[in-house]
């Protein structure tokens, strides 16, 4: 399984360059990424396996510090991309 990410500053209406991200099962930090200059991660951690995992943003943005998602991983590639600005955000899973 693969799980991707896109990062957009809709304020901006550019890709947010640069964004630290985490991956999590329970406690257990899998993989920290920093996204492109196209605000993307291709591949956060390879080989994940189906379960539940936390995807942590730490986006430019004055308001949001830290935005945390949990997600269900149940096959395949899932993408899930994260809409902000600095004081919104939005995400869905993407295909």
């Amino acid at each position: 399984m693969t799980l991707s990410t896109h990062v957009l500053d809709t304020e901006q209406g550019r890709p947010a360059a640069g964004v630290r991200v985490e991956l999590y099962r329970g406690n257990d930090r899998l993989a920290e990424q920093v996204t492109d200059a196209d605000g993307r991660i291709a591949d956060l951690a390879p080989g994940l396996e189906q379960g539940v995992y936390r995807i942590v943003f730490h986006p430019p943005s004055p308001f949001f510090r830290r935005v945390e998602l949990e997600v269900e991983l149940a096959g395949g590639h899932t993408h899930v991309p994260l809409l902000v600005s600095s004081y919104a955000c939005a995400s869905y899973r993407g295909s």
